[in-house]
């Protein structure tokens, strides 16, 4: 059964299924509601574990150790090292390197063990405690990132630099690695890791050269975090892949053994090395097979992106994808790789710039098969993929493959964003199946869309272009004047729309098409109260209706409208009017008199 199981379309996502009153019915809601999920359960245990003695009772049996209260607080108050151990394994990392150095001035020993948990601890976390409060943290670190950048003398910064932690100069790990009497293999991994991750690339090789200065061979850990470094250390391609290839034929004479994240950091360093990447990620790939490790969605997402680049020509690179689905077709993925979660987005990414639908597909299907959906990351990179996914679907299927994906993807799946509402609408515009229009303005409002003016000109204009049969025309009449009413709400809890002269065209056309010419009229005295002005082609609208229910008051009225915007048609309008209808000489004489006024003043 479970190899038979599938997505209910009609069901919400399964965070939901305790509390159907709080089931989200667009994006917004779904993080807003997931979010408070989480930030309720975060709570739950704040409080669980900074009262541990109002929850000692254990109802469950067998014991379930997840659902007792935490050891939060320290316990252990006098200077020793199990103390220090009790501070390492709480995480507290300002707690614990007071604790050392309060144990070395005391003049105690600490155990090789104590010392490099202790290493491994701040380097781990960038000689800082684990965000627990993100206010104080965040204020600390954008310091930091000033200083840093400073001290670098206006080099540009990237945004997300904004938010990373740096390795700061002469920092606790580095102060404490000087301390230790014996350094340690373990210790310089440490070292050099924590210096990569945080950015201190350069005096991570440096780190590493007196280490084999001290005759000491580094672990697979340490090569992979120096491989993954390499390309910031060089600026020319052909230098970063000779210090790549110096550093595994390092590998080969520690005799150290390659991994499957040693072949991935490869690979993630060769998209930095330009045209010479293409040979040796496949040549890379080999190798991996030819020492039996099987190749992660991570290694794979590298090799597209390594083939795949958005600016150049296309030719070649779905050959690349084909070859990659027709290797991982029906398998099943675990998580081997923190870039694993990348490879579907990435693969559906170049489906749509390529505009290749089978591939799409079959990219699909292999995120079918078995759990590796868990592979598609969170749901940020999820709405990715499921936005890519269906505008390729509305560019390339007819619509009704469309509407099939539509109603299974959305909103289970996928609330799409009013570029993917856009989507949706000129697909049914290139199969005109126009009449759907209606419909699909309900699903537009319920996902909250319905403030966004890009995507409300687009149905609006969509409606009026073409004429249709009096049941369509109907159905556009009431989608057009609900539309109007979100105009006339005014200022509320959203961002409100604002009357354009198109929209108000568009919306009067709609009406005259339905022969709703009340509020056609309503709409015509709508433009001078908003200080708009109707197009000429509006205005011709207007005499058509007016003529096929032969009402020369209406005509008459129409003709001094376009005068009191001076439109420059009004003198041809007056003299179809005066053709078109049989008038009193009262109302020609006002015809003559606008016809001419409308002269002069031009």
């Amino acid at each position: 059964m479970h190899n038979h199981h599938f997505q209910d379309p009609t069901a919400p996502h399964y965070m939901f299924q305790d509390d159907p009153y709080l089931t989200p019915r667009t994006s917004a809601e779904f993080k807003l509601y997931s979010l408070s999920q989480e930030s309720g359960r975060m709570a739950a245990n704040h409080i669980v574990n900074k009262n541990p003695k109002f929850f000692q009772k254990d109802f469950a049996e067998p014991h379930i150790p997840c659902l007792m209260p935490e050891t939060m607080e320290l316990c252990i108050e006098e200077v020793s090292e199990a103390a220090l151990l009790e501070r390492i394994m709480l995480r507290k990392v300002k707690a614990a390197v007071d604790m050392y150095d309060q144990l070395l001035q005391a003049g105690t020993t600490v155990s090789p063990d104590a010392s490099n948990d202790l290493l491994d601890l701040i380097c781990l976390y960038g000689d800082r405690d684990p965000v627990q409060d993100d206010k104080p943290e965040a204020e600390d670190v954008a310091q930091e990132v000033q200083e840093e950048g400073r001290r670098r003398k206006g080099r540009l910064r990237r945004a997300s630099d904004l938010v990373r932690i740096v390795w700061r100069e002469n920092n606790n790990a580095e102060r404490i690695f000087n301390l230790l009497p014996e350094r340690d293999t373990r210790a310089y991994s440490a070292l050099i890791r924590g210096m990569v991750k945080y950015g201190a690339h350069v005096k991570a090789f440096n780190t590493y050269t007196d280490m084999l200065n001290n005759r000491l061979t580094a672990d697979v850990h340490t090569f992979n975090a120096l491989i993954s470094a390499a390309p910031e250390v060089r600026e020319r391609y052909t230098e970063k892949w000779d210090l790549i290839v110096d550093l595994l034929n390092q590998m080969n004479e520690q005799k150290v053994k390659p991994n499957l994240l040693t072949f991935n950091a490869l690979l993630k360093a060769l998209r930095r090395c330009g045209s010479l990447a293409r040979a040796q990620s496949l040549h890379t790939l080999s190798e991996m097979k030819a020492m039996g490790i099987a190749p992660s969605l991570a290694s794979f997402d590298h090799v597209l992106g390594i083939f795949y680049k958005a600016a150049s020509p296309s030719q070649g690179q779905t050959d690349i994808l084909q070859e990659v689905m027709t290797e991982v077709a029906g398998r099943t993925f675990v998580a081997q790789d923190p870039d694993d979660v990348n490879f579907f987005s990435s693969a559906m990414r170049i489906c749509l710039d390529t505009k290749d639908i089978e591939a799409a597909y079959k990219v699909h299907d292999l995120l079918r098969v078995g759990e590796n959906w868990r592979m598609l990351g969170d749901s940020f990179q999820q709405s990715i993929y499921y936005g890519r996914m269906f505008n390729l679907l509305c560019m390339m299927e007819h619509i009704d493959v469309v509407l099939k994906w539509y109603k299974e993807l959305i909103p289970s799946l996928y609330y799409p964003n009013p570029q993917g509402m856009r989507d949706l609408l000129q697909a049914l515009d290139t199969d005109n199946r126009l009449d759907m229009i209606p419909q699909i303005w309900k699903d537009i409002r319920r996902m909250g869309h319905d403030n966004k003016s890009d995507l409300v000109d687009e149905l609006l204009s969509l409606m009026a272009r073409d004429k249709h049969s009096p049941e369509i025309q109907e159905s556009f009449a009431v989608c057009a004047l609900d539309v109007k009413s979100l105009y006339e709400q005014g200022q509320g809890a959203r961002m409100a729309l604002e009357w354009t002269a198109t929209a108000m065209t568009n919306i009067t056309s709609v009406l005259l098409a339905a022969q709703k010419k009340q509020q056609a009229w309503d709409m015509l005295k709508l433009f001078k109260t908003k200080n708009r002005v109707p197009s000429e082609e509006l205005m011709e609208e207007f005499l058509a209706s007016i003529k096929s229910s032969n009402d020369p008051q209406h005509a008459m009225e129409l003709v001094q409208i376009s005068a009191s915007f001076c439109l420059p048609s009004t003198p041809k309008l007056a003299e179809r009017v005066l053709q078109a209808f049989e008038l009193s000489e009262e109302q020609k004489t006002i015809l003559s008199e606008l016809e001419v006024s409308t002269e002069v003043s031009e």
